[in-house]
């Protein structure tokens, strides 16, 4: 029985986490124990949050938030070691690119604990973003690279990686199972159920460069308000955001709605025309279920959504203004498989099984 540590600090994490444990539930021979390291305190993770989502509760919870960066990844550091010494795991598994990301490959690699990476090989090529830091560090410190996208894997082999004696597979994308899983398990609100089926925009923003700076969250909201007299525009408002609104003095002439959960946010999608946001993670959840997305970001290290023309970056009112009226007339999205099969979750525990075969 080989016995893996998952390490997550993000609700976004605990969601791609469940996937792979689903599978490992399925499968003979592993133990798997997930320790929280409280990165991100979420009041909405609570009990029903891990009933409704059907994800394993964590073995630990580190407590580990409200620091910076520094002190953040330190006090994991130390908090993990103590948990692994404990628990003396054949495998450290590691999601995505935060600071628990680097915290839990850092103290696997310094006690010679095989780490596994899940979500490898991305790149915004933005060394001023921590998760850029995060990613390209666990990355070089893992064992196994699980890459979503061929695009990953040859970000790697550019790196050098051919020389680096790690292994790297093309898993498929966990959040294209989640988003599979949830919309089967999912039933839409009565809020969600009241919107016009295919006939509402889908936003969410609450990016510092996008809220922090008052020029270009001015253009953003004049660009909202304009659309939401073309369609209907469904904002679930981030408290940051409507902060940053109330500061500066900008009003959404349109009602917004309060932060969603996951299971209604894929209902959302579903129902959806097309999405604006600056989230990282929904430009891609809007691919899963054949949505077009502006992004309102510099770059994105989903560049293959760019690249096969269903992810547009939007950086003026104009560009905004011009795609938006492309989308609502848009009725076509092309067949593309991107992100794998739906099965990622299953690929990697079939591989860490052929891994401990060989080690």
């Amino acid at each position: 029985m080989k016995k893996i540590l998952t390490i997550v600090g993000a609700r976004p994490q605990f969601v791609k986490a469940a996937v792979v444990s689903r599978a490992f539930a399925k499968a003979s021979g592993f133990e798997e124990k997930i320790i929280h390291t409280g990165q991100h305190f979420d009041k909405n993770m609570s009990d029903v949050f891990f009933e409704e989502m059907e994800i394993p509760k964590p073995a630990y919870n580190l407590e580990v938030n409200s620091l910076g960066h520094g002190a953040m990844t330190g006090r994991m550091l130390e908090k993990l070691e103590e948990v692994f010494e404990k628990e003396e795991p054949d495998m450290v598994l590691v999601y995505g690119d935060t600071n628990s990301t680097i915290a839990g490959a850092l103290a696997a690699r310094k006690m010679h604990i095989p780490v596994a990476h899940v979500e490898a090989g991305l790149r915004s090529f933005n060394m001023k973003m921590p998760e850029e830091v995060n990613r390209i560090l666990t990355d070089r410190i893992s064992d196994i690279l699980y890459c979503p996208t061929e695009t990953a894997i040859q970000n790697l082999k550019r790196e050098g990686y051919d020389n680096i004696d790690t292994v790297i597979e093309k898993s498929g994308d966990v959040m294209y199972d989640a988003a599979l899983f949830y919309k089967e398990k999912g039933e839409a609100s009565d809020f969600v159920k009241s919107l016009p089926q295919n006939n509402f925009v889908l936003c969410t923003i609450h990016r510092a460069e996008n809220t922090d700076d008052p020029e270009r969250l001015a253009f953003i909201v004049n660009a909202l308000n304009q659309l939401n007299q073309e369609t209907k525009v469904v904002l679930p408002l981030h408290p940051r955001t409507k902060k940053k609104l109330a500061e500066v003095g900008l009003k959404l002439d349109f009602e917004t709605i309060d932060p969603v959960g996951y299971l209604d946010m894929v209902q959302l999608l579903d129902r959806c025309k097309f999405v604006v946001t600056d989230s990282g993670g929904l430009q891609k959840e809007a691919f899963f279920f054949k949505k077009h997305c502006l992004t309102l970001r510099e770059q994105t290290e989903w560049v293959e959504l760019i690249e096969n023309g269903v992810n547009t970056l939007i950086n003026s009112g104009e560009e905004f203004t011009s795609h938006a009226k492309r989308l609502l007339n848009e009725t076509n999205f092309p067949e593309l498989e991107l992100y794998g099969k739906g099965n990622a979750g299953e690929m990697i525990v079939n591989s860490l099984d052929k891994y401990f075969e060989t080690h």
